[in-house]
């Protein structure tokens, strides 16, 4: 009997950049790690097809801002493979509340009713989290079977093959990643984390505006941050 093997949905430009991370040894174990663990019944989120989702929304080609976050959310149909958004139907989460409320006031933007990004990842904004996968109601359960490894060489990939992208590091977790880009090329624009436990830090770091400026100057089409 085969053995069963994770659904890898990516753009082809993805696909042809990160294809030989999945024939990597540690990939092999993430993916029967994922599979054995729903063998058993456990609740992983994302959905399997939607693991890969930001690979999917945002091509390669199309990469202009990076926004990295931590993992999945942990709850039941939150989790859509993009970091901090939660699809139309769900309450929008509190760290997601405060990016809306900055954008309000960074851009005077109106503050949307649904937490679903996915109109940012069409106009290339790769919602990365560095690790793809949780288990249910166990935030940070899989930070240790090999996702950082993968998405450490994402950003790097990037960082390397890429000119004048710009990378959001909310938070210390994702301040920590800034040593695997390259600054001379790329604009790092770095604040506290938008969750209500960093006390309003994250407020007035106009990154939106900070992005659109930086984009305006390379020639770049700007960010619509409006969902």
């Amino acid at each position: 009997m085969p053995q069963k093997e994770l659904v890898i949905n990516l753009e082809a430009g993805w696909k042809e950049i990160l294809n030989e991370e999945f024939h990597k040894d540690y990939f092999k174990d993430l993916s029967q790690f994922l599979l054995t663990e729903k063998d058993k019944g456990k609740e992983l989120y994302p959905i399997e097809s939607h693991i890969f989702n930001a690979f999917l929304l945002t091509p390669w080609d199309q990469v202009k801002v990076v926004i990295l976050g931590q993992d999945p959310y942990h709850n039941p149909g939150q989790a859509m493979g993009l970091s901090f958004s939660v699809p139309k139907d769900f309450k929008i989460p509190p760290s997601l509340k405060n990016i809306f409320k900055e954008l309000h006031h960074d851009l005077e933007l109106d503050i949307p009713r649904h937490g679903d990004l996915t109109a940012w990842a069409e106009q290339g904004v790769l919602l990365l989290n560095a690790m793809l996968t949780v288990e249910h109601k166990s935030p940070g359960s899989h930070k240790n079977i090999g996702w950082q490894i993968f998405t450490d060489t994402v950003i790097k990939k990037l960082s390397e093959n890429k000119d004048g992208l710009v990378f959001l590091l909310w938070g210390n977790f994702a301040k920590s990643k800034a040593g695997l880009i390259n600054k001379e090329k790329h604009l790092i624009l770095q604040a506290a984390h938008p969750s209500p436990l960093a006390r309003g830090a994250y407020f007035g770091s106009k990154h939106f505006s900070k992005t659109n400026v930086f984009l305006k100057e390379k020639g770049i089409k700007e960010i619509n941050w409006q969902t």
